[in-house]
């Protein structure tokens, strides 16, 4: 074959290949969301004069082409494991891998985003706790900081991190209305899923222990462990690409948490929710189990408590699957999530009055505060 046939075969298999990964996408259907990823994939964009001239419609074009992109969570993992195994790079988009566990790259500590939620949480304090206008009388405020993983992982391999003594020292500083509860001591690696954020509920005890301890509660709860039958690939797993091996969900269940009810004002209306919501354990993201996942505020009520200690948590979503261990030491438990509730509006449905009032917040979150309103 001589070299003009052989730039011709080239010209016709490179063109085969790009028309013909062109056909497939435009007769695949459009997939609506990407469970690896755990998001919502981009939608084909309007095409008009307007979005053409000013060439917003090429650019949304070429975001939905890559997320539509054929095989793409195949092509997803073809690129991890060669930037790990021929590359030799330590970390892919972010996510690093050590063995079998994941985790996330969070350095350096912000101090705006640190200032942010200090100053939410302020406003909380000086709105309903701080005893002016009728509010907040005989209220105690606790503060705890949850540590990221990368607080146990991170050293291990020589990956940066936050300096965790300084945000927690700088939130303290800022935050001297609350009583702080040292809860790191508390934790280690083997409390967290291996290819998720979270930590596990079944390793919890002496957390709950802890903050129970420095609020003056009580916990007398004993619990049966139960596991999901079906594998957790934890939100890393996805991010990364790699094909490792998942974790499994387990849970803890008593009397005690059977006769509780567990109301939701996630839409402003109460409505019943579930300590353990069974159809979000078969669902996209299994950890939404606890709880119902994202709820701006939930109220578990604890018929059968022993006192009258009510229990009000400003938290994010690692308090979902720790609360309902806290459950024997109060009769009420209100948890509020500042990402989907402007503080501005809880006093249209919290009366602050005599309560523990805990502001209790992972180190992501708080190194990434402006999703707090």
């Amino acid at each position: 074959m001589n070299d003009r046939c052989k730039q011709i075969l080239t010209i016709v298999l490179a063109a085969g290949v790009l028309f013909g990964v062109a056909a497939f996408q435009m007769i695949s259907p459009v997939r609506q969301y990407s469970l690896s990823e755990r998001r919502t994939l981009a939608r084909p964009p309007k095409l008009s004069v307007e979005e053409l001239a000013s060439g917003k419609f090429i650019r949304e074009f070429d975001i939905y082409a890559m997320d539509q992109f054929p095989l793409r969570d195949q092509f997803r993992s073809l690129k991890a494991y060669s930037a790990r195994y021929l590359l030799g790079l330590r970390d892919n988009n972010g996510i690093y891998a050590m063995g079998n566990r994941l985790s996330k790259l969070e350095y350096p500590m912000k101090a705006s985003m640190i200032d942010h939620a200090a100053a939410r949480f302020r406003h909380i304090y000086d709105t309903y706790l701080s005893g002016g206008d009728g509010f907040g009388r005989n209220c105690r405020v606790y503060l705890s900081v949850i540590p990221d993983k990368n607080y146990f992982l991170a050293p291990l391999g020589g990956y940066p991190m936050l300096d965790y003594e300084a945000l927690v020292d700088n939130l303290r500083e800022q935050m001297a209305f609350a009583s702080y509860i040292d809860i790191f001591d508390a934790l280690s690696l083997e409390d967290y899923y291996e290819t998720d954020p979270h930590w596990r509920q079944e390793c919890l005890s002496d957390v709950a222990a802890s903050l129970a301890e420095g609020m003056g509660a009580k916990l007398t709860d004993v619990f049966a462990e139960h596991a999901l039958a079906a594998p957790f690939y934890g939100a890393y797993c996805g991010q990364s690409a790699l094909r490792l091996r998942p974790d499994t969900i387990r849970y803890l269940t008593s009397g005690l948490l059977d006769a509780c009810t567990v109301t939701s004002y996630d839409t402003g209306a109460p409505r019943q929710a579930a300590m353990y919501d069974m159809e979000k354990a078969a669902g996209r993201d299994p950890y939404e189990m606890f709880l119902s996942g994202s709820d701006a505020l939930l109220v578990i009520e604890n018929p059968e408590a022993s006192t009258e200690k009510e229990l009000v948590i400003f938290r994010d979503s690692f308090a979902s699957s720790l609360a309902p261990l806290l459950v024997s030491g109060y009769r009420k438990i209100t948890l509020v999530d500042l990402r989907y509730i402007s503080g501005d509006m809880i006093g249209n449905f919290i009366d602050f009055k005599d309560q523990d009032v805990l502001f209790l917040y992972s180190t992501l979150i708080l190194n990434n505060s402006l999703s707090l309103k």
